[in-house]
């Protein structure tokens, strides 16, 4: 009874009330994934819109929130992006593979993305432009459903059952249903024996992903490398000759990451 008492007051004594509804706003607006007024916000989180507009005020200023261009709602900046990526983790990875993906991209002229999950969604770290004449870039941050993106599928495809599941325990249920599913299965397995993915884009016209792994010492997918090749009237894109540069790029990445 004692021990249960003490708990109670220990979390009574630490609780931040301005800090916790900072963060119920940040996470509110990463899960609704559009812009909401300060009306909305406070609706959501059954709090007094007075108390959110102090909130929001604080946020603005310190660069976590942007005002929507032509609107009072509310979206996330990049601010806690560029946090996490100066993570040890999140450094490390960029600071490894972000010169190899320039050396690629200056020796086959292609744009290449660095691609990682976070919360059951792909984030794109790092880009390269290439020198050809027509590319596709996107921005930093850029990201999708994981299982709607190719490079998604491919470091799903490189994990344990138990790792995947983690990987997708933010993800919408039904996402997390279809991801144990005989389709996606086979999918993955598919991916795991050719060793790359060569699809499709599942977001651009006219694109084919071309990705291929950067496998940690743990011996699972850390992120990807994928090259958005562009179909052209005239060009005849070498797919093989990029999934054979990007397999050793990758490769190299991967035995850096394991140092």
């Amino acid at each position: 009874m004692t021990d249960g008492a003490d708990d109670d007051e220990s979390r009574t004594s630490y609780a931040a009330p301005a800090l916790e509804k900072g963060l119920d706003i940040l996470e509110l607006l990463a899960e609704a994934g559009e812009p909401l007024s300060t009306r909305q916000i406070a609706e959501r989180l059954k709090r007094s819109k007075s108390e959110i507009f102090r909130m929001v005020f604080v946020l603005l200023q310190r660069g976590y929130l942007v005002r929507e261009a032509g609107t009072d709602r509310l979206a996330l900046s990049r601010r806690l992006f560029d946090l996490g990526i100066r993570t040890p983790g999140g450094r490390q990875i960029t600071s490894i593979v972000l010169p190899l993906m320039e050396r690629f991209s200056e020796e086959t002229g292609h744009a290449a993305h660095l691609v990682v999950l976070s919360r059951a969604q792909t984030v794109v770290l790092a880009t390269t432009s290439g020198h050809l004449d027509a590319a596709v870039t996107v921005r930093l941050g850029y990201g999708r459903p994981a299982l709607e993106a190719n490079s998604g599928m491919l470091i799903l495809a490189f994990q344990s059952q138990t790792r995947r599941q983690s990987l997708m325990r933010d993800a919408e249920p039904e996402d997390r249903e279809r991801l144990g599913s005989a389709a996606f299965l086979k999918a993955f397995a598919e991916i795991r024996s050719s060793g790359h993915r060569v699809a499709p884009s599942r977001d651009i016209m006219a694109v084919t992903d071309i990705a291929c792994p950067v496998i940690g010492p743990a011996g699972h997918a850390e992120a990807a490398i994928l090259v958005p090749a562009l179909r052209r009237h005239g060009f005849v894109t070498d797919e093989l000759a990029i999934v054979l540069a990007l397999t050793a790029v990758c490769s190299e990445a991967g035995a850096q990451l394991s140092l």
